[in-house]
């Protein structure tokens, strides 16, 4: 029996360019080269959901890395440069955010670091959800933006911002750049001084060190080299606790401006087009009146004497007309109502908790023994807090032009209704007939105030009315208000304006009545996004290089691999606090592995800090009894847990009939007491395959852990230790074979397995029966067959699992 069991085998329409296995189910995330990203679970490889490339977030996947919870897959985008955050149980991006490179490599790391004030932390209950309303859920008729928040029975918040436990993403690109972002969504460190584009990252569990491999190449000519940084990072260690409470605020007030930017989304599609047909009416028909009698004049004249010009009549009944008066009156108080309800219980609410947030930053901030060395900087935070209550008050400003504005409408709308009725002698109500003197001069005042011809208007947007006032607040343009509220016989504004004390004092939060709330919002944004960059800066500039190593360099032909599949690969031992780096170098035209260890802890060194592997024969009916015993070849490693490797294997000497190998290489069988007799001595000088001859190399003899792929070119592999599950990949990166790694005979494993696909099956494919059944019969009849036998048949049978 062979050592692994194969579950799944499918040939792709499309050459995958990224593999990546969720850490807490059986799903693996692909990414290929039309830019789709792609989620398949194990069984079968079945097809769950697929996400498609789009302009708005960019065709060019880079790089994959899952968030440690397994419930929120993140992807780069090169042509974009933007970072989605996507949920795992169906392809929407619930977060996404610009970075300043090209992305080449993403790690998604948890901090397993413990202490009495962590776990005090991680247990107390957060005292915003004690103290502040549960945010109301936007509502479910706007656009899929809001999706994110709108789902009943389900805080999608709670969900973007996971489990307390601080975890990291880090995200390396060209150029050296490097940026760790606290939760995978507020960048807490900007790391300078790494030459060359990252192909690899690893921040230790315990925040000590940042392991970092990159290519570095002076001329578009010359060859790459491939070099291997450890940074210190014990900043971020020593001040753990401090660091998950801020970092913890920032995610929490990242999430909140969201929810305010999708608010304000929402309300600018409860604002209608419909809402301007007054405006250009009124545009239209000064353009075309023939009479010197302003606008103002001709309403002002049917409301005192009842009698319009042939003009007005024609404007009113042929062009307005009584049914599209009613139309346009019910759009408006529709319209109005829904913005009105949208600011009061969204905007306002997320303001609030935004600035609860703040504030609570801001007492971090002023203790200063323990937040001052992080960047935490109080006046920066009060000048945020002070942005907030502008956008709040701009916010109160346009609630009170919507409540002027619908009972304007109202009573004009109503008064000209009957006019028009009147007008085409139709039968008018006596309810609607009576209008008081009060009435008379309420309608008055709005036509003297909204009925006036501006030129100038007409000259900025084309109309020479602005008589819908609302809309103006919702446009996301830098230009002032048309119709700024008038601020005359204010007794408050006149106080302060003649107060020199009061002008200035930071308890009144500054107020711009030309700008929209739109052009405020953004303000608000850039102050906090400001504020909150300092600790990344100072965090960053702590970090401090404490290793540098020249690996080797690389041939040409390898640029066009794909970047996750070149090797090195980095893995962090969170129990002994140990970092690995594994890579391949070609001696005497064998290729052997390379395993390097170094402690997290930067001042300690590690015995057999490297060590190289070759694999001797042990498929002794393949090969000539007297051949070289290194016979065997190293494609790809990557580590399967803290003790194991799992690579794949191919006959040095290539022949027909030749089988590739996929085998599990035991760091027991690696590290021994023997070893320790001969300790490799670095020469900083010289590249390390300029001095490979020196290097202890252990020459392995795998017994059980291996399976020949048959009928397959395997090149490259990933693999998840947690879940006991690998996937091979072909050289002609298209055709995938899916192997259980860990098989366990006894009906208990099996009845697990069943239970866990019950459970995947109801959180991730509801909804999605009739394609994952299909997906298993087609995929029934690919599996064990050849990637040369199937290529035709294959690829129409995965295009026919698009929904």
């Amino acid at each position: 029996m062979p050592a692994f069991r194969q579950v799944g085998e499918k040939q792709l329409p499309q050459e995958v360019v990224f593999m990546a296995w969720s850490p807490k189910r059986d799903l693996i995330a692909l990414a290929n080269r039309a830019g789709e990203v792609l989620l398949h679970r194990l069984a079968n490889f079945q097809r769950v959901w697929s996400l498609p490339p789009n302009e708005n977030t960019g065709k060019e996947v880079t790089a994959l890395a899952w968030r440690p919870d397994g419930k929120i897959l993140a992807f780069g985008l090169t042509d974009t440069k933007r970072i989605i955050l996507c949920d795992v149980e169906k392809p929407e991006s619930l977060h996404s955010f610009s970075v300043d490179s090209s992305i080449t490599y993403m790690h998604w790391m948890e901090v397993t670091e413990e202490s009495s004030v962590l776990t005090s932390f991680y247990n107390a209950e957060d005292e915003s959800n004690l103290l502040l309303p549960k945010l109301p859920a936007l509502p479910k008729n706007y656009s899929t933006t809001a999706k994110i928040f709108s789902e009943e029975k389900s805080d999608e918040i709670m969900k973007l911002l996971g489990d307390v436990r601080l975890n990291a993403l880090v995200v390396g690109g060209s150029s050296g750049f490097i940026e760790i972002y606290a939760y995978g969504m507020f960048k807490i460190a900007m790391v300078t001084g790494v030459p060359g584009s990252c192909c690899g990252l690893c921040l230790s569990g315990d925040l000590k060190s940042l392991s970092v491999i990159t290519e570095i190449q002076d001329s578009p000519d010359s060859e790459a080299e491939m070099t291997y940084f450890q940074l210190d990072t014990s900043l971020l260690s020593s001040y753990l606790p401090e660091v998950t409470r801020m970092a913890r605020k920032f995610t929490h007030i990242s999430t909140l401006l969201q929810y305010i930017k999708l608010s304000l989304t929402c309300m600018c599609e409860a604002w209608e087009e419909i809402l301007m047909q007054m405006d250009s009416r009124l545009t239209k028909f000064v353009q075309e009146k023939n009479t010197t009698t302003s606008v103002q004049d001709e309403f002002m004249q049917l409301l005192l004497w009842g009698k319009a010009s042939l003009e007005l009549q024609a404007l009113l009944m042929n062009q307005l007309t009584v049914k599209g008066l009613k139309k346009l009156g019910q759009s408006i108080e529709s319209s109005y109502s829904s913005i009105q309800k949208l600011v009061i219980s969204h905007l306002q609410s997320g303001s609030e908790a935004l600035l609860y947030h703040l504030s609570e930053l801001k007492g971090m901030a002023l203790w200063k023994q323990k937040y001052e060395c992080l960047g935490l900087d109080a006046s920066g935070i009060e000048d945020a807090i002070t942005a907030v209550g502008s956008f709040i008050l701009k916010a109160n400003e346009l609630l009170q032009v919507i409540d002027s504005s619908m009972k304007n409408f109202k009573a004009f709308f109503r008064w000209l209704y009957v006019a028009m009725l009147r007008m085409s002698e139709d039968h008018v109500l006596p309810e609607l007939n009576k209008m008081t003197q009060k009435d008379i001069t309420f309608v008055a005042d709005f036509l003297t105030e909204h009925f006036n011809e501006a030129p100038e208007l007409y000259n900025r947007k084309g109309k020479y009315f602005n008589v819908e006032r609302v809309g103006q607040y919702l446009k996301d343009e830098d230009d002032d208000l048309v119709s700024p509220p008038n601020t005359e016989g204010n007794q408050w504004f006149n106080f302060l304006k003649n107060s020199t004390h009061l002008k200035e004092s930071p308890l009144l939060f500054p107020y711009y009545p030309e700008k929209s709330l739109h052009f405020v919002k953004r303000q608000m944004e850039e102050i906090i996004d400001q504020c909150l960059q300092k600790p990344a800066d100072v965090i960053g500039k702590s970090v401090h290089q404490a290793v540098c190593m020249s690996l080797y360099k690389t041939s040409q032909s390898e640029d066009s691999t794909p970047q996750l599949f070149k090797l090195p690969f980095l893995w962090n031992d969170k129990t002994s606090n140990i970092h690995y780096v594994l890579f391949t170098m070609l001696e005497s035209s064998v290729s052997k592995v390379y395993i390097l260890r170094r402690y997290t802890d930067t001042s300690r060194s590690v015995s057999n800090g490297l060590i190289a592997v070759e694999f001797g024969n042990f498929l002794n009916n393949n090969i000539n009894e007297s051949s070289d015993s290194r016979c065997y070849s190293c494609l790809d490693a990557h580590f399967y847990d803290d003790e194991t490797v799992t690579v794949v294997l191919k006959e040095s000497v290539e022949q027909e009939g030749k089988e590739r190998i996929l085998a599990q290489l035991p760091l027991s069988s690696v590290y021994t007491d023997e070893d320790q007799e001969r300790e490799f001595i670095w020469d900083s000088t010289k590249r390390l395959d300029e001095q490979s001859g020196e290097i202890s190399t252990r020459t392995v003899f795998l017994e059980n852990q291996w399976r020949v792929l048959e009928n397959m070119k395997a090149q490259y592999v990933a693999v998840n230790g947690i879940r006991k599950v690998s996937c091979v990949l072909s050289s002609n990166l298209r055709h995938v074979r899916v192997f259980e790694m860990d098989v366990e005979d006894d009906g208990e494993a099996e009845e697990e397995e069943e239970e866990e696909e019950e459970e995947e099956t109801t959180q991730i494919a509801a909804g999605e029966p009739e394609e994952l059944n299909q997906s298993t019969d087609n995929q029934d009849s690919v599996c064990g067959a050849s990637a040369e036998e199937l290529p035709g048949e294959t690829e129409e049978q995965e295009l026919s699992l698009d929904p």
